[in-house]
């Protein structure tokens, strides 16, 4: 049994013993099920294997906990085999579908037929392109189809081929797609090379590379630990796209963003997703998806703990619990709304 198995499973325990003790006066009455209305009811909860995606899965976990409903720990499945163990009932529910970064592994599962997809868990995240503020100020960088200019391109080259290298997301995150049309839109083929790989590592040389005084370009997201080491506007900037450019189901989505700026990549919403029959059946787990939410700037400080060596099952565990604690009110009134949907069956 590995540590985090043995840590849900003592929470479970306690949460359970605890229970019954609270419960006990009234055993067998309509408050005590109103109280857990999962009771009994089995849930098997997906993620990614980004590290970074754990902390919002646990604090999903949790509050399904204190619902009553029997949660092992999470499996790791990247996000379109995810999508699909979802929508077939194989899963039950994911908590980190990005809308609409996720559109193709969301429609390949059935969409809407399949899959609940209601309220939004955390808002407003950006994703592009970005380099060091100061070779962008030294030689006045701004758009990324300036790489175009092989002079400027080389200035990125970290392989020695004279390309500008780019690293960016893994294959199965959805962003590679839209990463390898830029390439191919903005005429970048012959000037950048798109460097592929384990991210978390490619991007722990990166930051290594900018600490050197190196010029760095590389893909990123919020909320992730790097925007809290990197500082946009005094470290590092984003570069626009000459205009919008989305590939597939996205393909004519305009991607300015309320600035005014073009990074490239809509305005990300991330979701907790499940299967659409099982919440139809469980009214109390269905509200509490739908108004969970996390802002993203405690996601990030939260990455950044990972980033900082507190990456183990038990630390970010650790994480959750005080974040609950101290949003606590938000965390009951959660609790609340779902109870009173199990009542009314909404």
């Amino acid at each position: 049994m590995t540590t985090i198995q043995r840590q849900i499973h003592t929470l479970l325990r306690t949460t359970a013993a605890a229970a019954a003790l609270s419960l006990a006066p009234f055993a067998g009455s309509a408050w005590a099920s109103q109280a857990q209305p999962g009771q009994g009811v089995k849930v098997t909860v997906l993620k990614s294997s980004l590290a970074e995606e754990s902390f919002q899965t646990l604090i999903v976990i949790k509050a399904l906990q204190q619902l009553g409903y029997d949660v092992p720990p999470y499996k790791e499945v990247e996000y379109p085999l995810a999508h699909m163990a979802v929508a077939s009932g194989d899963a039950t529910l994911m908590a980190n579908h990005w809308n609409p970064h996720h559109s193709e592994f969301y429609k390949a599962a059935g969409g809407d037929a399949k899959l609940s997809r209601k309220g939004v868990y955390s808002a407003g995240a950006a994703q592009g392109y970005m380099i060091d503020k100061k070779t962008a100020d030294e030689y006045g960088i701004t758009h990324i189809d300036q790489l175009k200019d092989p002079k400027l391109a080389k200035l990125f080259d970290m392989n020695g081929d004279g390309r500008a290298d780019l690293v960016g997301p893994n294959a199965g995150w959805g962003g590679e797609a839209v990463v390898e049309h830029h390439l191919d839109t903005y005429g970048l083929r012959q000037t950048v090379n798109y460097t592929q790989g384990n991210y978390p590592a490619l991007i722990s040389e990166t930051l290594a590379r900018y600490e050197s005084g190196k010029p760095v370009l590389f893909y990123a997201w919020t909320p992730h630990w790097l925007s809290n080491v990197l500082k946009t506007g005094k470290d590092v900037v984003w570069l626009q796209v000459p205009y919008s450019a989305m590939p597939g189901v996205q393909a004519g989505t305009d991607t300015k963003l309320p600035n005014g700026r073009n990074y490239g990549f809509p305005l990300n919403n991330e979701y907790i997703v499940a299967n659409k029959e099982w919440v139809a059946k469980n009214p109390a787990a269905g509200k509490l998806f739908e108004v969970m939410e996390i802002p993203l700037a405690d996601i990030s400080a939260q990455n950044r703990l990972i980033h900082q060596g507190e990456k183990s099952a038990a630390d970010i565990e650790r994480h959750a619990d005080a974040w609950i604690r101290a949003h606590q009110k938000t965390f009951d009134g959660w609790l609340e709304q779902a109870r009173a949907a199990a009542n009314t069956g909404s």
